[in-house]
C-alpha cells in the first residue's frame, strides 16, 4: 500500500485494476481543508495517460509488476519473438507492443520485459546501445560556418539519429535510447 501524500514521479500504482506510473505529481494544501495530491498518471498498458486527484491520506494499492530479462530472436511475419533468459520460454510481441523500442531491435540483444499479473504488457531497451551507422553522408570541413555540426546517420536498427561530422559508414556508435541520441564512438569500423 502507498499513501497518496507518499507519491513520487516514476511511482507506480495500481488504479482501477490497471496499473499506472506517475508522470508528474503536486502536493496541494489549500487553506481550508485537507492536503491533496494531484497526479498525472500513464496506463502501463494502453500508453494512455491522464489526471486524478487524490486526498494525501488515501491509500492506493501496488501493482503486481515483475522486470524480466529476455533476448530478441528473429521477426517472423508480424511478430517479434524473444527468448526469457531465465525460463527460456519464447515470448511474442506485436508491432505495436513494442512501439517504444522497435527502433532498436537488434538481434541476440538483451532487453526487459513488464509483467503485469503474470502477463507482458511491455519491453524495454537497454538506456544505452551499440549500433552499428550502415548509411551516412561524408562530413564536408565547411559545413560547421551555418553551425550545423551534425549530420545524419542511418543505424543498422533502421533508425536515424544526427552524429557529429566526423562519423562515417561502418562506426559503431554508443547511442541513448531515451532519447534517441547520440553519445560517443566506440570503435572504428569494426
Amino acid at each position: 500500500m502507498i499513501l497518496a501524500g507518499d507519491l513520487r514521479k516514476g511511482s507506480k500504482l495500481l488504479f482501477r485494476n490497471e496499473p499506472y506510473i506517475v508522470l508528474d505529481f503536486h502536493l496541494v494544501k489549500p487553506g481550508k481543508g485537507g492536503t491533496y495530491a494531484r497526479t498525472k498518471m500513464k496506463n502501463l498498458i494502453t500508453g494512455l495517460t491522464h489526471e486524478e486527484t487524490f486526498n494525501s491520506g488515501e491509500k492506493l494499492e501496488s501493482p503486481d509488476l515483475e522486470y524480466r530479462e529476455v533476448m530478441y530472436v528473429y521477426k517472423d511475419g508480424d511478430m517479434y519473438q524473444f527468448i526469457d533468459q531465465e525460463s527460456y520460454e519464447e515470448l511474442s510481441f506485436s508491432k505495436k507492443q513494442l512501439h517504444e523500442v522497435a527502433d532498436f531491435l537488434k538481434e541476440q540483444q538483451i532487453y526487459s520485459v513488464l509483467n503485469f499479473n503474470g502477463k507482458p504488457i511491455g519491453v524495454t531497451a537497454p538506456n544505452f546501445m551499440e549500433l552499428k551507422v550502415i548509411e551516412t553522408v561524408p562530413g564536408v570541413r565547411g559545413d560547421t560556418a551555418q553551425g550545423a555540426a551534425n549530420k545524419p546517420a542511418k543505424l543498422e536498427t533502421g533508425i536515424t539519429i544526427q552524429v557529429p561530422l566526423f562519423v562515417v559508414e561502418g562506426d559503431i556508435l554508443k547511442v541513448d535510447t531515451r532519447d534517441s541520441s547520440y553519445i560517443e564512438r566506440i570503435d572504428k569500423k569494426k
